[in-house]
């Protein structure tokens, strides 16, 4: 099976990387193409065997799953160069959030799916999000799922719940980080025990947390039953949290919300070429940076 893809930005880079890491794929299968050719040809220096292709349209030729890790704005450029290469056997996917299904349907005879995965996927954990065109076969489906299986939990949404999804899975690992940072900042200042100490047992404590959860089925509730009592230290400190962060996620959730319907509208004026223009793509120099899961 040959994969290619188009772009080697952040995204693009990790999830050849981890593919190729996990053993899932082999350097000899994966092919790049990316109008900077020095991330890709990193990437071919820690592979051996991978090649970086001088163009869109070699990778869009050989490739049997091929995924499109460019930003938003440049997805029509891309698919005007691709497009007619493309065969009804191969499978395109897209790992950005604000291009629906449909819209690459009409773009291309391909079988369309839409994959938007998160950082975490470079520790092969995590989610990664599955939403699947209409051409795509029982076979295409489980050759995708056992793709990203190896580098993640692919979890199939109804594309309409692609926000929250992603708000979630792939958005979430830098709101946790934020907070994790201030959790740390805080431990710091008011005691002044080593920086490095508190942030290893601030991650170990919510690596601790996501394993107990997932692999015991303990819930939020109760996993703050188990750890505070009536009264203890831990059962006012929470108090003080709670009365911190009251709807703290609902303005968060707003905000991404507001953002992503600004982006579907921009995105779609681009593709139709009535709007907000993608930006210009040199043929001979393909692909472009990887843009942000969310």
């Amino acid at each position: 099976m040959k994969i290619g893809f188009i772009g080697a930005g952040s995204m693009g880079s990790l999830l050849a990387a981890s593919f190729l890491r996990s053993g899932a794929l082999k350097p000899a299968d994966v092919t790049i193409a990316t109008r900077t050719p020095a991330k890709a040809e990193a990437l071919a220096v820690r592979f051996p065997g991978l090649t970086v292709a001088p163009s869109n349209a070699d990778v869009a030729r050989m490739a049997d799953i091929l995924l499109l890790c460019v930003k938003p704005l440049d997805f029509r450029a891309v698919l005007d160069e691709i497009g007619p290469l493309l065969s009804p056997r191969q499978i395109l996917v897209s790992i950005t959030s604000p291009v629906r299904i449909d819209s690459l349907e009409s773009f291309v005879p391909s079988k369309v799916a839409k994959i938007i995965p998160s950082v975490v996927n470079e520790a092969c954990c995590g989610a990664s999000l599955f939403m699947f065109g209409s051409r795509l076969e029982a076979e295409d489906r489980e050759r995708l799922r056992s793709l990203f299986s190896a580098i993640s939990q692919p979890l199939e949404i109804p594309e309409e719940e692609i926000r929250v999804a992603s708000d979630l899975s792939s958005c979430g690992p830098a709101f946790m980080a934020q907070l994790l940072e201030q959790f740390v900042d805080a431990a710091v200042e008011s005691t002044g025990i080593d920086r490095e100490l508190a942030t290893k047992l601030a991650c170990e404590m919510l690596l601790g947390t996501a394993r107990l959860m997932l692999e015991q089925g303990c819930d939020p509730a109760e996993l703050q039953r188990r750890v505070s009592v009536p009264g203890g230290i831990t059962a006012v400190a929470l108090e003080e949290l709670r009365r911190s962060t009251q709807g703290a996620f609902l303005r968060v959730l707003k905000v991404t919300h507001e953002k992503f319907a600004e982006d579907l509208i921009r995105v779609e004026a681009s593709l139709q070429g009535t709007g907000a223009q993608p930006a210009a793509a040199n043929h001979r120099s393909p692909g472009s940076r990887t843009p942000e899961s969310g």
